[in-house]
């Protein structure tokens, strides 16, 4: 079941397609605003579609003269700054494969991901400089290191070529089903995965803008995501300007405050971010600030806790609405406007996407029956789905079978066809025959005023199998004794059931978290395996 509005969606996917040389057409109005940018400092700047048209083309020109050609892998290792979406669509334009890295990354990741990939060329941040420039003697295939600054021994200054370089480009036209872009997974227990998607997926993003983020002419939409991220194709580059809406970029900490101050000082009017975000966010006082052009807000990433819905609505008037993606996907299930939000729902299938849950054997389970979260690919394969997880057939192998792409997530759908997130396959607590998923038990610890973050996990038990253990970070100033502990567990009985309880709590003063943010439960079942076996 999908809403209404898209029971007729049908795909239309064009033989050949370029994001750069499709979002040139609005920079034909040389007044259309398409970025405004701000960091920690203070700088700002304000970016039309002209503009980033003439940027993009000298990059182009600059990537062309050094000989980088179409399917040449080109590395961007850069932080919020303008010039990431300006060298993101010129390497588009010559036909390249863009290959998005956090500037977070170490050096293991980036020697991996140059070295997996046969980059030819990578472009990186001033910050990055250094790290990466210790890496050449690693990295072979690397012909060209091109720095967002002044140029330096090694390296050869981007901004400055740049300004040497034509801003006329004519973009090459790539097939909608030619590679553009390869994600590299944040890898838990294996190597990253390398997601290999279409030009075809940057053009289905414009449903992601359209329809889910609800984005509209005149518009100015915030996504808080870093640029190594697939989230950021969503709602800082793909999704917003496949729909020409001028997009807010800050290159800055987190800080619940100074988010909020943003929010209201540029009077944003749609907004997206990580459930991570909300979460701190809801601890402020949010009736000191003001969002009267605010209309839209969306979360994705992880699970949107009930709680934090409920909260959002009372303080703001505003509903929350959850959406479910992968890297290797656009948005597969949400909450678009005009349905009804089932708090805690991650809400209906997405246009285009025949989302189904199903159990080991490829059967649909029943309502209300934990399964699988899987797409349908045959007879028709969605074009927003990747291409494959690039030079590993056997991954690739193992997440499309039958008729269906794998998500590895688990879910259940009720009886309105709203689907329910679970947890990742591997996070799933079976506990004396019980099936237990993380996230409720998670969300059922915040609901608490003592607590700031929760984790669960399963904790290896001779008797049961696995008993439901959690990790909490409580608030400055609560005591981390036995009554507490014990006043969570009689927390989590009221509002869950009994027997998904935690059985044991363990107070820590920071969880762990991958470098987008995602709190690491596969960290905390190994600690926990560990220390059983001892």
């Amino acid at each position: 079941m999908t809403h209404p509005r898209h029971q007729h969606f049908e795909w239309k996917v064009p033989e050949h397609f370029n994001f750069g040389a499709t979002i040139d057409h609005f920079a034909d109005d040389p007044n259309r605003v398409a970025l405004v940018w701000e960091d920690q400092d203070g700088r700002r700047a304000r970016l039309t579609f002209a503009d980033l048209r003439a940027q993009s083309n000298r990059i182009a020109n600059v990537l062309t003269a050094h000989r980088v050609k179409r399917g040449d892998p080109v590395m961007l290792v850069l932080p919020r700054i303008s010039l990431w979406q300006a060298a993101y669509i010129g390497a588009l334009k010559i036909g390249a494969l863009v290959i998005p890295c956090t500037s977070m990354l170490r050096e293991k990741d980036l020697v991996y991901r140059a070295n997996h990939s046969g980059a030819r060329a990578i472009i990186a941040g001033v910050e990055s400089a250094s790290l990466i420039g210790d890496l050449r003697s690693q990295c072979p295939t690397v012909a060209h290191y091109l720095i967002a600054g002044s140029a330096r021994t090694g390296w050869l200054g981007l901004p400055e070529m740049m300004q040497q370089a034509s801003p006329s480009y004519r973009a090459a036209q790539t097939r909608s089903d030619e590679p553009a872009i390869c994600y590299y997974t944040s890898g838990t227990t294996k190597e990253p995965k390398a997601v290999l998607h279409s030009h075809a997926y940057t053009w289905s993003h414009q449903y992601t803008g359209r329809d889910w983020l609800d984005l509209k002419p005149g518009d100015f939409h915030w996504t808080t995501s870093d640029t190594g991220w697939a989230k950021a194709a969503y709602g800082v580059l793909f999704g917003p300007w496949m729909n020409g809406v001028t997009t807010f970029m800050y290159n800055g900490r987190f800080e619940p405050r100074k988010e909020l101050e943003l929010l209201a000082r540029y009077k944003i009017t749609s907004f997206c971010a990580p459930p991570t975000e909300y979460r701190m966010l809801i601890k402020e006082d949010l009736k000191q600030h003001r969002f009267p052009e605010l209309r839209s807000c969306t979360g994705a990433g992880e699970p949107l806790n009930p709680e934090v819905i409920q909260v959002w609505k009372e303080q703001l008037g505003l509903t929350i609405r959850d959406g479910y993606g992968q890297t290797e996907t656009i948005i597969l299930a949400a909450n678009v406007p005009g349905m009804e939000v089932k708090p805690g729902s991650m809400g209906l299938p997405f246009a285009g996407h025949d989302v189904r849950i199903v159990d080991e054997d490829l059967n649909e389970t029943k309502d209300g029956e934990v399964g699988q979260i899987a797409v349908r690919v045959k007879p028709h394969r969605p074009p927003s789905l990747f291409l494959e997880y690039w030079k590993n057939p056997e991954e690739t192998k193992a997440v499309f079978q039958g008729d269906y792409y794998l998500t590895g997530d688990h879910a259940t759908r009720d009886s309105d066809g709203y689907l329910w997130f679970v947890g990742r396959a591997d996070d799933v607590i079976i506990s004396a025959g019980y099936r237990i998923g993380p996230f409720e038990v998670e969300s059922a610890l915040l609901e608490h005023p003592h607590v700031l973050e929760s984790a669960v996990v399963a904790s290896p038990d001779p008797d049961r199998g696995a008993i439901v253990k959690a990790f909490v970070r409580l608030k400055p100033g609560v005591s981390k004794g036995a009554a507490t502990a014990r006043e969570l567990q009689d927390h989590v009985k009221r509002i869950t059931a009994p027997y998904k309880y935690p059985r044991e709590i363990e107070f820590l003063d920071e969880l762990p978290k991958t470098v987008s943010g995602k709190i690491r439960r596969v960290e905390l079942r190994k600690r926990e395996e560990e220390r059983k076996r001892r």
